[in-house]
């Protein structure tokens, strides 16, 4: 009972101050309301995200280049789209794809979302993209009347699956607000950086890039990341956030890193550095493994140990 009553306690919390925590979470649901949702990208994560998107309650319609993989989610009540457009209608779209060259084929084509949107409708795009393709995107749902939000996600499969990803946030409040339950549904904590969507895939990248060793001491990495307007918050988020992430993956957030760096004509050298371990590392044949195995290049080098992939 006595369980029962904190968890009661805890709904009414929501429900009477919905608006943010000290992190500055937008939390609870958006007045309540229940949405149909497309869900575009049933990889490792998005299946595990679409899932916790349904159990929550809202109507979900699922797109997918290999239909296969959205058998379960159908199983558990969801629709499936033959098409982006299907996937496109309702009142909100939720993105999760791999790279810059599927987010732009899927929002950007002449039949993709932004072209299916309604007006005001609402785009949440999880994946981590460069800057360039955020702020191509922001400017392409301005011209709509759509509402966008960039919320890259922080987690592997398993916490995806259990809806308790980490999320940074990009958007103006009313786009927020509006994501609200969708994020709610995927994770355990939304960290809510700017107003602006490209300042939440800038923090993306720099997060998904930094060591652990860099995680651990984030306060003295702080004044290096001045110069990108980084806020008290992101370094919240960054000590925050677990370890764990795939080898081109984390190659392909160095890359974006370094890009937007160079934007802001920021010096990183351990950025490059790390680039090209990533670069050593799948040369090697680490595609399969976790980024934390460059951390056996020195020795392999060294000719100390033996490079595996086991």
């Amino acid at each position: 009972m006595a369980a029962k009553s904190r968890s009661a306690t805890s709904a009414r919390a929501k429900k009477t101050n919905p608006s943010v925590s000290r992190t500055g979470f937008a939390e609870g649901t958006s007045n309540g309301k229940l949405m149909n949702v497309g869900f575009i990208g049933l990889g490792h994560m998005g299946a595990g995200m679409a899932a916790n998107v349904l159990k929550a309650g809202h109507r979900v319609t699922v797109f997918n280049r290999t239909p296969a993989k959205a058998e379960a989610l159908i199983a558990q009540g969801a629709t499936l789209a033959t098409t982006i457009a299907e996937a496109s209608h309702g009142d909100a779209v939720v993105t999760m794809l791999a790279n810059d060259e599927a987010v732009e084929d899927v929002v950007l084509r002449r039949d993709g979302v932004i072209a299916n949107l309604p007006s005001g409708g609402l785009h949440v795009s999880s994946s981590t993209i460069s800057v360039a393709l955020s702020e191509r995107l922001t400017d392409a749902h301005t011209r709509k009347s759509q509402r966008f939000v960039a919320a890259p996600v922080f987690g592997r499969p398993d916490v995806a699956a259990a809806g308790r990803l980490f999320i940074v946030a990009g958007g103006d409040a009313a786009a927020i607000k509006a994501a609200a339950s969708l994020l709610d549904a995927i994770g355990q904590r939304t960290f809510v950086i700017s107003e602006m969507p490209k300042a939440a895939w800038r923090s993306s990248a720099a997060i998904s890039s930094a060591p652990r060793s860099l995680k651990c001491s984030a306060k003295r990495w702080h004044w290096s990341a001045r110069p990108a307007s980084i806020s008290g918050r992101y370094l919240e988020f960054l000590t925050s956030t677990p370890a764990g992430f795939a080898a081109p993956l984390g190659q392909k957030d160095i890359r974006l890193l370094l890009a937007a760096a160079e934007d802001l004509r920021v010096p990183m050298p351990v950025a490059s550095l790390l680039r090209d371990r990533f670069l050593n590392l799948l040369a090697h044949g680490g595609e399969g493994l976790d980024w934390s195995a460059i951390g056996w290049l020195p020795a392999t080098d060294a000719g100390t140990v033996a490079f595996s992939t086991l």
